[in-house]
């Protein structure tokens, strides 16, 4: 006889370290993100490395398990319609990236038209609220005039969130950090335009004694001195000021010297390109470098896009999954993003070179301790 021994099958129903109290941590909230958008605004330096990171994402390509399915996944991908004015996966991807970098949480949608995904659209959050649906969900509002309402069918949404604090559903901005520096730098530019403008249009003191001028009142003979002088400034040619009397003419700030501003505007720059990780040559600034440090500086930023790239492969790949269902085929694809640079792919060939080298001179180094 044989003898069943029961399991004691044990079933998890809830997260354990979770906290039953949801929406305990505060969301990103519209003051927040309107810094975010004035930080891109107001310093050209964040708004051109958000735009370079969104450039240098590169493309993907897509393998299908049904290969039957592969021509018709790719010319969807290539034309589906991206909000208003876009088309293409890529123009989708690129400004859910750049949300993503932003403000740290990006969402999306897939939009279905005859019961196929017609359309992609980048859902703006100003008009969202994401709160968490337990420890392992979260839910999708949207604010309305009467109040908000609940996306009826989550499927069909994609959420991102970007460095992620423990158990929150909602993300980090790569720019957190950034206002107080930000702010530094905007007060030393515009510190250096008062003082251009101040120090740069030169302004005159004419002081005039009046002793000695038969009679004339004294403020007559300043307004006639004021007068002449005013005609011989606002005359586009050249013109001589002539004036009777003990006259003199002193340029107002002219010995004064503007601070240098170099070392405190670079200090600045560094803390901003330090945490948006973007290769200061890449920005045009002219920073003494090594071509050894910049090929780091190179390194350092594909491993950046690389992270980047495996927090968006998710959202391919449910996109893709959910065209497959939609389109009768079996879901499951691979996505493969293309080298970065060019010179990735040199350097990839060049290592792969030097191994099959050394691996053969290896197997001869054997091949004669054997004979």
């Amino acid at each position: 006889m044989f003898h069943w021994r029961r399991r004691d099958r044990s079933q998890a129903v809830t997260v354990q370290t979770a906290s039953r109290s949801w929406g305990a941590g505060l969301p990103q909230g519209a003051g927040e993100r309107e810094l975010y958008r004035a930080l891109r605004q107001n310093v050209p330096i964040i708004d051109a490395s958000l735009y370079k990171l969104r450039r240098l994402l590169g493309d993907f390509h897509v393998t299908c398990r049904d290969s039957r399915a592969q021509e018709g996944l790719e010319e969807f991908l290539d034309t589906v319609q991206v909000n208003g004015a876009g088309a293409g996966a890529g123009e989708f991807l690129g400004i859910y990236f750049e949300e993503l970098l932003t403000y740290g949480t990006a969402v999306g949608e897939m939009v279905l038209r005859g019961g196929k995904i017609g359309a992609l659209y980048n859902a703006g959050l100003d008009q969202l609220d994401l709160e968490e649906d337990g420890p392992l969900g979260v839910k999708v509002w949207v604010r309305e005039q009467g109040g908000r309402r609940e996306c009826p069918f989550p499927k069909l949404l994609l959420v991102s969130a970007l460095n992620p604090e423990a158990g929150k559903p909602w993300g980090t901005s790569v720019l957190r950090g950034l206002p107080f520096v930000s702010g530094v730098l905007l007060q030393i530019y515009e510190t250096l335009g008062v003082n251009w403008q101040r120090l740069g249009n030169v302004k005159f003191a004419v002081t005039c004694k009046p002793d000695g001028f038969g009679g004339t009142p004294a403020g007559e003979r300043a307004q006639q001195v004021a007068r002449e002088w005013k005609k011989a400034m606002d005359s586009r040619e050249p013109c001589d000021f002539i004036a009777v009397g003990d006259v003199s003419i002193r340029a107002i700030g002219a010995d004064n010297q503007i601070l240098d501003s170099q070392v405190p505007v670079r200090q600045m720059l560094e803390q901003i390109v330090a945490k948006l990780g973007v290769p200061p040559f890449l920005l045009g600034l002219s920073w003494s470098s090594t071509e050894r440090m910049s090929s780091q500086q190179a390194d350092m930023l594909t491993s950046e896009l690389d992270a980047y790239r495996r927090v968006l492969t998710p959202v391919v790949r449910k996109i893709c999954d959910t065209w497959l269902a939609l389109e009768g085929y079996e879901p499951g694809c691979q996505v493969e993003w293309e080298e970065i640079t060019m010179q990735d792919e040199v350097d990839h060939a060049n290592a792969r070179y030097l191994t099959a080298r050394a691996r053969k001179l290896e197997q001869e180094l054997e091949a004669e301790k054997g004979e």
